[in-house]
């Protein structure tokens, strides 16, 4: 039990110093690169858009609806990474995530009961913050790449199926241009080998990093698709129950 804690120390120093790193980062880049205040307008909307839930609970918080949106600064790429990363929404999702890993036994050297859940439940939210930190605070700041998703919200089914996927691997820039999406593919493999800190020894090396990176893209554009869509799915279930409780 022991490794497990020296291995999560090891971890959290690593993003501690990442972090002065990064802020080092920002404040060179705050002052080489100084940008226009943003107005009252503008900071109200990425306020109500940094506090979009999907069924009122799971976080969208990094979507923005408007292809024109104005970069985010180093602090508020940091924000929205804090922000993202420790909503209490995302406790219980690690909370269940943490279960069925437990009742699939997956990493068997964590054992069974309290213990093996507290373990996983560390494993999980470790995994979520930092891939967070990499691929939305991070490389976004030192790349200047914005993590947000930019949700189309009209055209063909196609056409938006098309537009979600491509943004795991294109990605808009700080000068309003498109890059290739260096954020979410180095951010998973940079999360995939931190991790080889806290997982059981059997589940580490070249190939298992591998492996989970690969799969956390593929959620990515799983998660694309939802932040694309979840909006008109949302609208035509609130209009299926207007149209009920009216006929009712």
């Amino acid at each position: 039990m022991r490794s497990h804690y020296k291995s999560f120390v090891l971890f959290t120093i690593c993003i501690a110093a990442c972090l002065g790193m990064a802020q080092s980062s920002v404040n060179a880049t705050t002052q080489s690169e100084p940008n226009a205040p943003k107005s009252k307008r503008e900071n109200q909307i990425e306020k109500e858009e940094q506090s979009e839930r999907m069924l009122g609970v799971i976080p969208q918080l990094g979507t923005t609806n408007r292809q024109n949106a104005p970069p985010l600064r180093p602090p508020e790429k940091f924000h929205l990474f804090l922000k993202s990363a420790f909503d209490p929404a995302e406790f219980g999702v690690v909370g269940l995530q943490a279960a069925i890993s437990q009742s699939t036994n997956e990493f068997p050297e964590y054992g069974q009961g309290a213990p093996g859940y507290g373990k996983r439940y560390g494993a999980t939210l470790a995994d979520e913050v930092s891939a967070g930190f990499w691929a939305n605070y991070f490389y976004p700041v030192l790349l200047k790449e914005d993590s947000r998703y930019f949700r189309l919200g009209e055209g063909t089914i196609k056409h938006r199926i098309r537009h979600a996927l491509l943004q795991e691997v294109i990605c808009h820039t700080d000068k309003s241009e498109r890059s290739f999406a260096w954020e979410n593919i180095l951010g998973a493999f940079t999360a995939g080998s931190v991790s080889n800190l806290y997982y059981p020894p059997a589940e580490r090396g070249f190939g298992l990093t591998m492996s989970r990176s690969a799969i956390a893209i593929g959620y990515g554009s799983l998660g694309a698709l939802v932040d694309e869509f979840y909006p008109d799915i949302a609208r035509k279930l609130s209009h299926h129950h207007e149209k009920v409780s009216a006929q009712n």
